[in-house]
């Protein structure tokens, strides 16, 4: 299993929120800099967190993002499945028979999505474990090595 490119950024987002001490605004462009992404690549990021309320967001000079909540209340489990759920494993998951399968012609009597299903529930149910202040345990290094003045 593998988490998209989004679901990566938005992690690195909150990460990047969750550990910065310098204003309590931070600019998109701080953080593309901080982990060498595109800008442009945050930006459906950052409307997508802002949208579900992981952050808040100003607009305008002056404008950036903070946390909406503290990370003790930002559960990781729920925040990859916000990115990814709609985004099978494997292409036969989206369909229920073979009727409607033009992905795999085994759909209705292969039982490796139920495998796959089942092992993807998972995954979800130990993220949920987890929340964003278990990340940002090593707050100090995370800083240091996202440039960040050390607190």
């Amino acid at each position: 299993m593998r988490l998209n490119t989004f679901t990566d950024y938005s992690l690195r987002t909150l990460i990047y929120l969750a550990i910065q001490n310098a204003s309590p605004l931070v600019t998109r462009r701080e953080i593309a800099a901080a982990h060498g992404i595109s800008d442009n690549h945050l930006m459906k990021v950052v409307n997508f967190l802002s949208r579900n309320g992981y952050i808040e967001t100003t607009r305008g000079k002056g404008g950036g993002m903070r946390l909406a909540r503290v990370p003790e209340k930002i559960n990781i489990g729920k925040l990859v499945y916000d990115c990814e759920a709609d985004i099978p494993l494997v292409g036969c998951l989206k369909c229920k028979n073979r009727a409607n399968n033009s992905y795999c012609k085994l759909v209705g009597v292969c039982v490796l999505k139920d495998f796959l299903s089942e092992a993807h529930q998972a995954m979800y149910e130990t993220l949920e474990q987890y929340t964003l202040a278990d990340i940002i345990v090593k707050k100090a290094a995370l800083q240091r090595r996202l440039g960040l003045k050390v607190s």
